[in-house]
């Protein structure tokens, strides 16, 4: 049995300690054992957007805003106060249901099938079906670190089809990460391919966001050509003018697309992985990744596919070429179109097209996409008189973190690294500085290292000139 004496002796320090603890705690609330729940670093909540119910998606980078009743639509995305969508001002806060007969054009990004047509079972006829426009259920996924949504649209009975879709984003980065799952719900096979369209605003900024009574004229699409096309010019015209002075296929092997108020639609059969739009008035880029897959068929052989959106040139009955008056060939917009290979489902089979979206600063110059950023102003390296190295260039980044120089010798071993500039997603990259080498270098690459030091690879590879300054 424990005496009075013992419990003191045991008890009383540990008492006296508690009390202490607990004076220190009233004298200072930043210790206090019961403190608010920090915010989640990212947030999914419902929110109110132009008249529609909608959910917002956002971390200190971005915030997307999801209307799922119309098509599971993810109308707008937001980074560092632009908005890049297209949104409908005719349509803002409205909802039709399914009409098959009709195109009910909100704006945004969505899904839809390839092959489209209307000459058989094989293809989609398009327009409000139940697949662009049937309600989505929304689901959230999870919230905090990882904020992650899911959207299941209905069956449609005519394609066989049901549209799953998930759109995530992490607290750290502005990257955008969907998942889109295509599910046959018959009893026979189908064959389809999806199709993620987003249609991005190319009208003039105004006072107060985007001003539809006017283009900017300085807006820009670009994806890598391939070397081995199987189109005749390494791009398809499937509909607009064959002469087309808005397009072009580049020294450097980039199609390039300038936005014009003219109907076109350009499919282009690119292999590397990547389409980015950039606005040069605005100084912003998208770039859209995804994986091609070589041993398999995309419709058309077509991965990737721009619309440009505007009136119609046609051809009078005095053959006079003259644009059309269709009130949708009214707004400023372009399409940016990521094709999946052609999936042959069995009943209940589904297949997925992965997709990833980065938005970062541009310049009035493009130069190409890589894992870490886009090309404003390509690197330059070169070796003074005193041996020290000039490196300049400028860059958009896809991550926070700083670019790290490594230089290589002349027989391609690594001679030195060293960090040349803090770096983030919101802010352009223009390199001028000098660095010293402790060899003769030979070549230079510039790599993106984020903040927890995960390298993401490089910006640009070059070998070393003679600086003449």
């Amino acid at each position: 049995m424990m005496t009075a004496h013992v419990v003191r002796r045991r008890f009383l320090p540990h008492i006296s300690r508690c009390l202490t603890f607990l004076v220190v705690l009233a004298l200072d609330p930043r210790l206090s054992l019961a403190t608010t729940p920090k915010t989640p670093d990212c947030r999914v909540e419902a929110v109110d957007y132009k008249g529609w119910h909608a959910q917002q998606i956002s971390n200190q980078w971005v915030q997307l805003i999801v209307v799922p009743q119309n098509g599971g639509r993810l109308m707008q995305v937001t980074f560092a106060e632009h908005s890049y969508l297209f949104v409908n001002p005719k349509l803002a806060g409205k909802y039709f249901p399914p009409n098959s007969s009709q195109w009910f054009n909100y704006g945004g990004d969505k899904l839809w099938l390839l092959p489209e047509g209307n000459d058989n079972e094989q293809e989609w006829p398009g327009n409000s079906d139940v697949l662009d426009d049937g309600p989505f259920e929304f689901r959230k996924v999870s919230e905090g670190q990882h904020c992650e949504i899911e959207l299941t649209g209905p069956s449609d009975p005519q394609t066989g089809i049901q549209f799953t879709r998930t759109i995530a984003v992490d607290a750290t980065s502005p990257r955008i990460a969907f998942r889109a799952t295509m599910k046959n719900v018959t009893g026979h096979s189908v064959e389809w391919s999806m199709q993620s369209v987003s249609q991005y605003d190319t009208s003039a900024p105004g006072a107060s966001g985007s001003d539809q009574t006017k283009m900017n004229h300085d807006f820009w699409a670009f994806t890598p050509a391939s070397r081995s096309s199987s189109y005749l010019n390494r791009y398809h015209v499937r509909f607009g003018p064959a002469e087309n002075p808005a397009v072009r296929v580049r020294d450097d092997d980039l199609f390039m697309v300038h936005y014009v108020h003219m109907a076109a639609e350009l499919w282009v059969d690119s292999t590397d992985g990547w389409l980015a739009v950039v606005d040069g008035f605005g100084q912003y880029a998208m770039v859209e990744r995804f994986r091609y897959e070589t041993t398999r068929t995309y419709p058309g052989k077509a991965s990737v596919i721009f619309w440009t959106n505007g009136p119609e040139m046609r051809l009078n009955d005095d053959g006079n070429p003259s644009l059309t008056a269709d009130p949708d060939a009214s707004p400023y917009y372009l399409e940016a179109e990521i094709n999946s290979p052609m999936c042959k489902l069995r009943p209940g089979e589904s297949c997925t097209l992965e997709t990833e979206w980065f938005p970062t600063r541009a310049g009035r110059e493009f130069h190409g996409a890589t894992d870490a950023g886009i090309l404003i102003r390509p690197l330059s390296a070169s070796t003074r008189p005193d041996g020290k190295v000039r490196l300049s260039g400028t860059f958009g980044v896809f991550y926070t973190g700083y670019l790290v120089a490594r230089l290589y010798d002349e027989h391609g071993h690594a001679a030195t690294s060293m960090q040349v500039a803090e770096a983030s997603p919101t802010e352009l990259i223009s390199l001028d500085t000098i660095v010293a080498s402790p060899e003769k270098v030979s070549r230079v690459s510039i790599h993106l290292v984020d903040e927890r030091g995960v390298d993401r690879g490089a910006l640009q590879e070059v070998r070393l000139g003679q600086d003449r300054h």
